[in-house]
C-alpha cells in the first residue's frame, strides 16, 4: 500500500499527500490531475487511462468472462473435445448478450470463439475434434465483449492425474501470476512484473516465454502497455486507471515458441515439453490494485 508520505506514483518527486492523494474537498483539482495524467499517458506512451464509466463497463465484462471461463473449465473432462468446449462457451456468450472477442480476430482471422491450448501448446490453440485424454493439461482462454467493453482471462485444467512435469508448469505458472499481481500499485515500473515472474520460474527450473506478453485491455482487445513476463527495462510507471492482463506462459524446457505454419496461430514449445498459463485482468487503483476477473483455481468436481 502507498503511504501518505511515500513518493507519489506519478514521478513528480513530491510526497503522495502533496501530489495525487485524493482530497474530499478538492474534487476539481483531482479531476484536473486525472485529465492531465490521462493526456500524458495517451500522448507519451499510447496508454489509455480509464475513467469511472469505462472501469464499470470493463469490470462487468471481466465478471462475465470469468463466469464463462469457470463454466467451460468444469465441462473439460476426459473424452470431451475442445470443439465441444468452444461451442459451449460460444453459447454462453450469446445467452449473455456478449460477443466472443477471438472469433474472426486478427490476420488470418482466428476461426473459433475461445483458445484451447493442450500440453505443449503455449497459447492460441484452435479448438478441434480432438478429445481430451487422461493426463492432459489444457489452458482455456476466454475474452468477451459486453456492451463494447472487453474482459480477458484464462486458466488451466488438469484432466485426471497428470505427470510431475506437467503438474510443475501448472503450479509454477499460477504462482508466477499471483506473485506478480501481489506487488502491483501505483508508482512501480512495468519491468517489476517480469522480474518477479522470472525469478520464481527460474527457481523452479522452468523458463518464461518472451515471444508473447500481457497487454492493456478494456476498451480494445489489445491496447498499450505491453506487460512482458520476462526481465526487461520498461520503466513506464503503473498509475491508477490502467487496465491490463498478466498471463505468464511457463515452459518445462526452453522458452522458445514455434508458430504453426499451417494455421499461423498455434504456438508450441520448441522442444515439445509442456507449457502452462493463467491470466487475470487487473486494474490499478489509487491505493493498489483490483483483480477484475474473478475465476477460481479449484473448481468443485
Amino acid at each position: 500500500m502507498t503511504g501518505r508520505n511515500d513518493p507519489c506514483w506519478c514521478g513528480s518527486g513530491q510526497k503522495w499527500k502533496k501530489c495525487h492523494f485524493p482530497q474530499e474537498d478538492t474534487h476539481l483539482l483531482k479531476e484536473n490531475s486525472f485529465t492531465k495524467l490521462k493526456d500524458e499517458y495517451s500522448h507519451k506512451h499510447e496508454i489509455l487511462i480509464k475513467d469511472e464509466k469505462q472501469i464499470e463497463g470493463i469490470r462487468a465484462s471481466c465478471q462475465l468472462a470469468s463466469r464463462i471461463l469457470d463454466a467451460t473449465c468444469q465441462m473439460a473432462k476426459e473424452g470431451v473435445t475442445t470443439q465441444e468446449l468452444n461451442d459451449f462457451a460460444h453459447k454462453l456468450h450469446l445467452e449473455a448478450g456478449a460477443i466472443p472477442a477471438p472469433l474472426h480476430y486478427g490476420q488470418p482471422p482466428f476461426p473459433k470463439s475461445i483458445c484451447t491450448s493442450v500440453n505443449e501448446v503455449i497459447c492460441h490453440g484452435i479448438p478441434d475434434q480432438t478429445p481430451l485424454r487422461k493426463g492432459d493439461i489444457v489452458n482455456i482462454d476466454v475474452t468477451c465483449i459486453l456492451n463494447g467493453y472487453y474482459g480477458d482471462c484464462s486458466r488451466m485444467v488438469t484432466i485426471g492425474e497428470v505427470n510431475p512435469e506437467r503438474q510443475l508448469v501448472v503450479d509454477v505458472a499460477y504462482e508466477c501470476l499471483m506473485r506478480s499481481i501481489a506487488i502491483l500499485k501505483p508508482g512501480i515500473p512495468i519491468s517489476s512484473v517480469g522480474s518477479v515472474i522470472e525469478e520464481y520460474a527460474h527457481s523452479k527450473k522452468c523458463s518464461v516465454v518472451n515471444q508473447f506478453v500481457g497487454h492493456g485491455v478494456g476498451v480494445n482487445f489489445h491496447e498499450g502497455p505491453q506487460i512482458p513476463h520476462h526481465r526487461n527495462k520498461n520503466q513506464i510507471l503503473f498509475v491508477p486507471g490502467m487496465t491490463f492482463t498478466i498471463e505468464p506462459m511457463i515452459n518445462a524446457g526452453v522458452r522458445e515458441a514455434v508458430i504453426d505454419q499451417k494455421d499461423q496461430w498455434t504456438a508450441r514449445t520448441k522442444d515439445g515439453k509442456p507449457s502452462a498459463q493463467w491470466e487475470h485482468t487487473i486494474l490499478i487503483t489509487e491505493n493498489g490494485h483490483e483483480i477484475l476477473t474473478s475465476w477460481v483455481r479449484n473448481l468443485p468436481k
